[in-house]
């Protein structure tokens, strides 16, 4: 229940780059978010995909649309023109030395938009496939990506599913799908959790806890914590009618 919003207004910065690169594998694309965070740069979005991902986007959007390679990412920067521009090319040097092929830049806000219009449908193109998919938000410290996108494929190999990651590399957040007909979610949901929290994380970026994740939450958060989330939700829920059953019993 939201009773009152305050909203503080920013101007949107005069300049903006993109830069969309593809690699060999996941874990290179990994590897080269961790690069351009060591080299100074803090750009506005990182996004990351595999190749499951596009594999998918290229038989829902078309071959065309989609640049080679088996890992995608975006490189997002604003600011002042002339530091965008310095960085990106910048950045685009550091990509090179990455092995980075299919490497574009755009810059002015149409151009840009139209690289992320690829990432935009990357979620309907895996509901394209026809198989079930499971999003889980997981964010592990970026100092882990590596580690997450081949831990990804050790998961799929072990339960005998495909699994999809991609989203925002920058903060560490990855979308985790399982993308499958039939399966034993939660042993697979099981290693995954366990994993991303003995690395530090935490089994939710962005969607919450609600019913999903409800079995998980003991083991992602302390006792009290627990108790504090309980005596929030007495103290503005007295009566239990906001989401009963959800979150905290």
């Amino acid at each position: 229940m939201v009773t009152e919003i305050t909203l503080r207004l920013l101007p949107l910065p005069p300049a903006r780059a993109t830069l969309s690169a593809a690699f060999a594998t996941a874990a290179q694309a990994a590897e080269a978010v961790q690069s351009i965070f060591a080299a100074g740069f803090l750009p506005s979005s990182l996004e990351l995909a595999d190749h499951f991902t596009l594999e998918a986007a290229r038989r829902d959007l078309g071959k065309e649309i989609v640049p080679e390679g088996n890992a995608h990412l975006l490189v997002d920067l604003d600011g002042q023109e002339e530091s965008v521009r310095g960085e990106a090319a910048a950045i685009r040097k550091l990509l090179e030395k990455r092995k980075a092929n299919a490497l574009e830049v755009a810059r002015g806000e149409a151009d840009c938009e139209k690289l992320w219009a690829l990432r935009r449908e990357f979620s309907n193109s895996l509901r394209a496939t026809g198989l079930t998919k499971l999003n889980q938000d997981v964010v592990v410290p970026r100092s882990h990506l590596v580690d997450l996108m081949e831990f990804a494929e050790t998961l799929q190999a072990k339960h005998g599913f495909p699994i999809a990651c991609f989203g925002h590399a920058g903060d560490g957040n990855i979308h985790v799908n399982i993308m499958a007909d039939r399966y034993n979610r939660d042993r697979a949901l099981d290693d995954l959790f366990a994993q991303v929290l003995a690395w530090g994380g935490v089994i939710t970026g962005e969607h919450g806890i609600g019913l999903a994740k409800k079995r998980w939450w003991p083991d992602a958060t302390s006792g009290v914590v627990r108790e504090l989330h309980r005596q929030l939700k007495r103290a503005l829920d007295p009566h239990g009618i906001l989401n009963p059953g959800k979150f905290v019993d």
